[in-house]
């Protein structure tokens, strides 16, 4: 699954230079995550590096973008040419 950034955030900025797909950007309102970058850090990291520097914890996965691991390191291996 890819993750998503919920109206709790407080966009505090952190979670987008953390994230190293370039998947999170600044929305209308609030930072918002691209399910087509997101791969959850599998390939670059063990865990979700938006998720740990998070200090409101508001980013949870996206039950509307279901992916396997399996599924998101082969869009890593895409994002990074290696595919």
């Amino acid at each position: 699954m890819a993750l998503m950034i919920t109206d709790e955030c407080i966009n505090c900025d952190v979670c987008e230079p953390a994230c190293p797909n370039g998947a999170i950007s600044q929305g209308a309102e609030i930072y918002v995550i691209n399910p087509a970058l997101c791969t959850e850090c599998v390939g670059h990291f063990d865990k979700p590096q938006c998720q740990d520097v998070c200090p409101v914890s508001c980013i949870p996965l996206d039950p509307d973008v279901v992916e396997n691991r399996d599924q998101l390191y082969q869009k890593y291996l895409k994002l990074v040419g290696k595919a």
